[in-house]
């Protein structure tokens, strides 16, 4: 009763977007024991809800997706205790379980580029839903596939022609009647009889849509629509068909005619939510551009550019690589726009281009670290973030397997540190809020300590852990996030 007790109170705290959110563990799969190496296949590289929030899929670098589906309740005692977790099932947390899994990529090889192509799956998008099936979108550096994953009923055949008590032995197994017919032990002939067990889930390619990306892969996003869908690589974004393979239209290219004139790539690309004809890309000069497929076919120039103005004061040799974005998501509505850089994340409004809403410091205490960083590699990590489906909060990931939950509504000084593991809010730290430029809802939330090798808990940063990958549940607070190849999930 004392953990139906506390699962009311966390659903009340969370109907009230005032109170900041009480973040519990709920389950993990793919947990590793202690001394376990992580096999590099196993590896999770991507995370998706579906829109109704009752599949989650996820991506590995092997190449494979698995799928989750929701759990139900269910009791067997029945009457007015079954009757009473159904009324409150919509208050309780979401649980997952396994649904199944398949082979999405294989590892290729371009011969005419002599080119090794890994199979690694870089983002996944769910597709509307027909007939009782699910469809999703899958990519590695250089091939979409789209996929169907239906129920089928196994068959089984039953009641043959013989009994096998009275079957005739191996010895005289070839005798019959002096007129041909049946053996004596087959007193009649009867039709055998097709019979369905339980269901099992199989998936299904549809569509193949490749040799349309010279460059690597970084994004693909649905439309709208329901027709449509947009792919992205470093200079270019094309426009598919779901049912045409064989075909796209180039929207954007940013290729120079000299290659040594280029200054920026697309990070990442993102259809509007609601309105068919809107879409937005990011740089990596941290600009995020909002573009409208009505003006003209090849979207040369854009209807919206969003970028931070200018410091004052000297640049270093890090400023641009730090704030390369690598990942936007639009809120449901659609109005707000939220982008990660490398030490920020940001919410910009539509509506509004001379500068982000807000900002917030994601691991501020990592700034006098920048040069061993950029050492080893890690200044090019590519954090994912996601905004929650109310639009009150974002979270985005971070080393040590840490991953930071802000309120991004307006007045609200909400800020979480979370660990991914089965006890989130061990390395938990108050952090004080401050206004930003705009003086709004912005926050620096800095957990910087007097050595810059740790964090605010004054805990060391673990470089190879890190949490690049996480996902929003579109319509309760719940979060799904990836550390290495095990899924966490929590709620509040």
């Amino acid at each position: 009763m004392n953990g139906d007790d506390d699962d009311e109170v966390v659903a009340a705290a969370s109907a009230d977007t005032s109170l900041p959110l009480e973040w519990r563990f709920s389950q993990v799969f793919g947990e590793r024991s202690a001394g376990e190496e992580v096999q590099e296949v196993d590896v999770i590289s991507a995370i998706e809800f579906d829109h109704s929030g009752d599949h989650l899929a996820t991506g590995d670098r092997g190449g494979r997706v698995v799928l989750f589906e929701r759990s139900h309740v269910r009791n067997s005692s029945g009457g007015d205790r079954r009757e009473l977790e159904e009324t409150d099932y919509s208050l309780r947390h979401p649980e997952f379980r396994y649904k199944t899994e398949f082979q999405s990529h294989d590892p290729e090889f371009d011969y005419l580029k002599s080119l090794e192509i890994e199979e690694k799956i870089n983002k996944i998008r769910w597709c509307q839903t027909a007939n009782g099936a699910l469809f999703l979108l899958s990519t590695n550096d250089k091939t979409i596939k789209y996929w169907k994953v239906q129920d089928k009923k196994i068959k089984k055949i039953c009641q043959v022609n013989s009994d096998p008590s009275k079957a005739p032995s191996s010895s005289n197994s070839s005798i019959t009647t002096a007129n041909g017919g049946v053996p004596e032990a087959i007193s009649s002939l009867r039709l055998p009889v097709v019979t369905s067990l339980e269901s099992s889930p199989v998936a299904r390619c549809r569509r193949v849509y490749s040799h349309a990306h010279d460059y690597h892969i970084n994004s693909i996003s649905n439309n709208s629509d329901g027709e449509t869908f947009i792919s992205a690589d470093d200079l270019r974004i094309n426009l598919w068909n779901l049912e045409i393979s064989n075909q796209s239209f180039n929207i954007v290219d940013v290729k120079p005619e000299k290659m040594e004139d280029l200054s920026e790539v697309i990070t990442s690309a993102e259809f509007h939510p609601t309105h068919c004809n809107m879409l937005a890309y990011s740089s990596s000069k941290g600009s995020i551009r909002l573009l409208d497929l009505r003006q003209s076919a090849l979207c040369d120039s854009h209807s919206k550019l969003f970028e931070e103005p200018e410091a004052a004061g000297p640049k270093s040799f890090f400023t641009e690589i730090i704030a390369s974005v690598s990942d936007i998501k639009f809120a449901k509505e659609g109005r707000y726009l939220l982008s990660r850089d490398y030490m920020t994340l940001k919410l910009w409004d539509i509506n509004m281009d001379s500068g982000p809403v807000s900002t917030f410091q994601v691991h501020e205490y990592l700034k006098p670290k920048l040069c061993d960083l950029y050492e080893n590699d890690s200044i090019f990590d590519k954090f994912e973030c996601c905004i929650s489906g109310n639009g009150l909060r974002a979270a985005t990931g971070s080393y040590s397997n840490l991953f930071r939950v802000f309120g991004v509504s307006p007045g609200s000084s909400e800020s979480a540190t979370l660990e991914a593991s089965r006890n989130p809010m061990r390395r938990h730290v108050p952090v004080p809020s401050r206004p930003s430029r705009l003086g709004s809802i912005a926050r620096v939330v800095g957990r910087g300590s007097e050595s810059p090798a740790v964090d605010g808990s004054s805990n060391a940063v673990d470089y190879k852990t890190k949490l690049l990958h996480l996902a929003w549940h579109p319509s309760e607070n719940s979060i799904a996030c990836a550390a290495g190849n095990s899924l966490y999930m929590y709620y509040a």
